[in-house]
C-alpha cells in the first residue's frame, strides 16, 4: 500500500494536468500575417459591399477598399503603424477597417498574448469589447467606463463598456485602434489632414484688461438667446422644468473661451503668479483652454464633477474629436483675475489634446450640446456649433512632429494612486518589521496578531482587491523582454506588480525568498489560512519524512525550467502550462472558471490542510525562481545559538514548512520567514538554550549561597 503523502502527490498532479487546456488554438485569433487570401477574406467582412480590396500600398501600409469606383475606406494592420507592447510584452495585433467618412466598419483580432483572455476569462470578453467600436467614429471622444457604458452618445462622448480584471488590456487595444486610426485618416481621409502646425509666442506680451483681449479677439465670445434656443429645441422654454425663470432680455447661453498657454492672454487673465503657477504645473506640451459660461443654460452643469470630461461641451479640429478634461486647476492660488472681468456661473480650465493633439493656430469648434428632459419619457436635443479661431498673431509655425504624448503607464499609475499608497504604507511597515526583527519578536503576541493581520491584507485587499499575484509567467515574460530588447514600460503598466516585484527583486538580496512566500504572495496566504482551518477543525497536520521531503522540493525546479524552455519556443504554450499555478483560477478570478480549474486550486488548499503549504513546497515554479536569485543574499537574519540542533530541536518541530535541518541551520531557500523560530528564541520560557543557561545560573547562584552560609 502507497504511503498516505504518495496519494496526496499524485491527486495533486493529476488535478493539474486535468487543468491544463489542449494545445489546439481553435478559439484563439489566428495569425494571417502570411497568408494574404486570409487578411482579404476578412477584409471583406470588414467591407461587406466590397467589389474590389487592392493590395497594400507601398507608400502607406493600408488596403484601399472600393465598392466599383467609390472608395470605402481603407483596411491596415495596427503592427504596421503602431507598436505598442500589450500586457504580456507582445504587441496586440489588430485588423482595422476604417471608412472614407471615419467611422470604424468592424476589428479582427489577428494576434495577441494576453493572458487573462487566453487562459483566464476567455476570449468573448475580449470580441465583445472589440465590436463596440463598429458604427463608432473617429470625430467621436471614446472613453472606457463601465459605469457609463450603453448610455446616450450624441454629446460627443462615447462611454464603452470595459472588462473587469483585463483594465489594462483594453487600455491598450483601445489606444492601438485610435493611435493608427488616426494616423490612416490624417494621410489618406479628407478633411482629417493638419493644417502647419503653430505654437504659441512665449515672448510676446502687453497688458491688457478683459475688454481689450475681447476687442482683438484674444477671448472669443459666443451668445445663443432664447428665442434660438426655442427655435432649435422645437418648443417654448416653459416646457423644461429644470430651467429656472429667466429675465426677458437674459441670454440662454452666453460663452466665452481664451488659449491660456499664450502669455497675452494667460498672464492677463490669470496674473502673472497664477499664470507662473500653471505653467510650471503643465507638463511638456500640455495645452489649455478656459472655457467660462452663464445664463440658463451653462457648458457645465453645476454639479459637474473636477477633473472629468464635460458632457455638456466637446472640441473638433479637423472633423477629430480632441480630448477635453477639466484640470480641476482654479482655485485660490489660480483665478480669473483680469480688470473688468464680468461674472461667470460656470468657470473652467480644461487640458486639450489627447490623442488628435490640438493645433490652436488651425480652426477648431466647441460643440455645445443640449439634452432638455421635459420629464421622465421626453427629453429634447440641440447641438450648436461655436467657431474657435484664435488670432494668428500670437502664434508661430514650426515643424510638424510627432506629439510627444505621456506614455500609457502614466495615466494608469495616476488612477491607481490609492492602491499605490497602500502598498507602499505596507511594504514600509514589512521592511521596518524585518529591518528590526530581534526587537519586535521580543513581544510574541504583537508578533502573532500582525502576522495574522498582514495575511488576511494579503489576501484581501493585495490579491483579490488589487490583483497584486505575482506569477512564473511575469519571469519569463522578463527573460523574453530582455531577448527582445528591453522595454521598461511594458512593466510598467501594472503599478502594483510592479511595486511587488521591484521590492521582491531587492528583498531576495537582503532576505531571499521567504519575504515574499510568506508574507506577499495572496495564495501562500490563503494555504496558510487552510493550514489554520485545518487545526481549528481538528485535522492533524502531516509531516512528510525528512529523506523524501528532501527530494520533493527539488520537483519544483524542473517545473521552472520546462515553463522558461517552452516560452522560448511558443509562448502560447508556456502560457497554457502555467496553469500549474492556481494562482489565476483562485486569486485573479475568485474560483469562477471551468470546474478543472477550479477544482486544481481546490485540491491544493485542501492538501495544505493535511500538509502545510503543500504547493508553495513541492511545485511552485515562481517559488523556485526566487530561491534560485534568493542564494545571492548576503545576510543570514535568522539568528541561530549554539545549541540550536545539538542538541535541540524544538525550533525544528515547530517549523510547518520544514526549513530547519537537523542541524539547526535554517534551508534559507525553503524557508518563509515568518520568524516564529526567532520569536523561540527571544522568549526565554521557550528557548532551551535560554531555559539552560538560566538553570545554570541558578545553580551557580544556589552555589555561591551555600558556600557563604558554609563559610558563616
Amino acid at each position: 500500500m502507497r504511503p498516505w503523502y504518495a496519494h496526496v502527490l499524485l491527486w495533486a498532479c493529476l488535478c493539474s494536468l486535468a487543468s491544463w487546456p489542449a494545445t489546439s488554438t481553435a478559439n484563439e485569433p489566428v495569425d494571417h500575417s502570411a497568408a494574404p487570401t486570409a487578411i482579404h477574406d476578412l477584409i471583406q467582412q470588414l467591407f461587406p459591399k466590397a467589389t474590389r480590396i487592392e493590395a497594400k500600398q507601398q507608400d502607406y501600409p493600408v488596403y484601399p477598399v472600393y465598392q466599383l469606383n467609390e472608395l470605402l475606406g481603407y483596411a491596415y494592420e495596427s503592427a504596421d503603424l503602431v507598436d505598442l507592447p500589450g500586457f504580456s510584452g507582445r504587441p496586440i495585433r489588430l485588423l482595422i477597417g476604417l471608412g472614407a467618412t471615419g467611422q470604424f466598419t468592424g476589428i479582427h483580432i489577428l494576434e495577441h498574448h494576453e493572458p487573462v483572455f487566453l487562459h483566464g476569462l476567455g476570449q468573448e470578453p475580449l470580441f465583445r469589447f472589440i465590436n463596440q467600436y463598429e458604427g463608432r467614429s473617429l470625430t467621436e471622444h471614446i472613453v472606457i467606463d463601465s459605469n457609463k457604458a450603453g448610455g446616450n452618445a450624441t454629446d460627443g462622448v462615447v462611454y464603452f463598456d470595459g472588462v473587469s480584471k483585463a483594465t489594462v488590456s483594453v487600455i491598450i487595444v483601445n489606444d492601438t485602434v485610435l493611435s493608427s486610426a488616426l494616423k490612416v485618416a490624417r494621410h489618406k481621409l479628407e478633411g482629417f489632414a493638419q493644417a502647419a502646425a503653430t505654437q504659441p509666442i512665449m515672448d510676446k506680451y502687453e497688458p491688457l484688461n478683459w475688454q481689450e483681449m475681447l476687442d482683438r479677439g484674444y477671448i472669443g465670445y459666443w451668445r445663443l438667446d432664447q428665442a434660438d434656443a426655442e427655435r432649435a429645441l422645437g418648443t417654448d422654454l416653459g416646457s423644461y422644468p429644470s430651467l429656472s425663470d429667466a429675465e426677458e432680455d437674459e441670454a440662454f447661453t452666453e460663452l466665452w473661451y481664451a488659449y491660456i498657454n499664450a502669455p497675452s492672454v494667460g498672464r492677463n487673465l490669470l496674473g502673472d503668479e497664477g499664470f507662473a503657477q500653471l505653467q510650471a504645473s503643465l507638463k511638456p506640451g500640455q495645452q489649455v483652454l478656459a472655457v467660462m459660461s452663464r445664463g440658463l443654460f451653462t457648458h457645465v452643469p453645476a454639479d459637474f464633477r473636477p477633473g472629468t470630461v464635460p458632457g455638456r461641451l466637446a472640441l473638433q479640429q479637423s472633423q477629430l474629436a480632441v480630448e477635453m478634461r477639466d484640470m480641476d486647476a482654479l482655485d485660490r492660488n489660480i483665478q480669473l483675475v483680469a480688470d473688468g472681468i464680468p461674472s461667470f456661473t460656470q468657470a473652467n480650465l480644461f487640458q486639450v489634446g489627447g490623442n488628435a493633439g490640438f493645433n490652436p493656430g488651425a480652426e477648431s469648434a466647441l460643440i455645445l450640446n443640449m439634452e432638455m428632459p421635459r420629464n421622465h419619457l421626453i427629453t429634447d436635443r440641440a447641438h450648436f456649433e461655436i467657431p474657435v479661431t484664435l488670432p494668428a498673431e500670437l502664434f508661430e509655425q514650426v515643424e510638424i512632429e510627432t506629439t510627444t504624448r505621456a506614455p500609457l503607464w502614466v495615466g494608469l499609475w495616476k488612477d491607481r494612486w490609492l492602491s499605490i499608497t497602500l502598498l507602499t504604507i505596507s511594504l514600509i511597515l514589512l521592511t521596518i518589521l524585518f529591518s528590526w526583527q530581534r526587537y519586535f519578536t521580543r513581544f510574541p503576541r504583537a508578533m502573532h496578531v500582525f502576522r495574522w493581520g498582514f495575511l488576511v491584507y494579503t489576501v484581501a485587499y493585495l490579491g483579490f482587491y488589487a490583483q497584486g499575484q505575482l506569477s512564473v509567467v511575469n519571469i519569463y515574460t522578463l527573460l523574453l523582454n530582455l531577448y527582445d530588447g528591453f522595454n521598461l514600460g511594458i512593466f510598467l503598466l501594472d503599478p502594483v506588480i510592479f511595486i511587488l516585484w521591484s521590492y521582491t527583486f531587492v528583498s531576495l538580496f537582503i532576505w531571499g525568498r521567504g519575504l515574499f512566500c510568506g508574507w506577499l504572495c495572496p495564495f501562500g496566504a490563503l494555504q496558510e489560512m487552510a493550514s489554520a482551518l485545518a487545526k481549528r477543525l481538528g485535522i492533524r497536520q502531516r509531516r512528510i519524512p525528512e529523506p523524501l521531503h528532501r527530494k520533493l522540493i527539488l520537483i519544483k525546479y524542473p517545473i521552472l525550467a520546462g515553463l522558461v524552455a517552452t516560452a522560448f519556443y511558443s509562448l502560447t504554450l508556456a502560457e497554457q502550462l502555467a496553469e500549474v499555478e492556481p494562482f489565476k483560477t483562485s486569486i485573479t478570478l475568485y474560483f469562477y472558471r471551468a470546474w478543472p480549474f477550479v477544482l486544481y486550486a481546490v485540491a491544493l488548499l485542501v492538501a495544505s490542510m493535511f500538509v502545510h503549504k503543500f504547493y508553495c513546497r513541492y511545485m511552485c515554479p515562481l517559488g523556485a525562481g526566487l530561491a534560485i536569485i534568493g542564494k545571492l543574499r548576503r545576510l543570514n537574519m535568522l539568528d541561530r545559538v549554539d545549541m540550536c540542533g545539538t542538541p535541540c530541536q524544538l525550533c525544528k518541530r515547530r517549523c510547518e514548512i520544514n526549513a530547519i535541518r537537523k542541524d539547526g541551520e535554517i534551508d534559507y531557500d525553503e524557508c518563509i520567514q515568518c520568524l516564529e523560530c526567532v520569536v523561540i528564541l527571544r522568549d526565554d520560557t521557550q528557548c532551551v538554550d535560554s531555559i539552560s543557561a538560566r538553570k545554570k545560573e541558578q545553580r551557580q547562584a544556589k552555589a555561591r549561597l551555600l558556600a557563604t552560609d558554609a563559610a558563616q
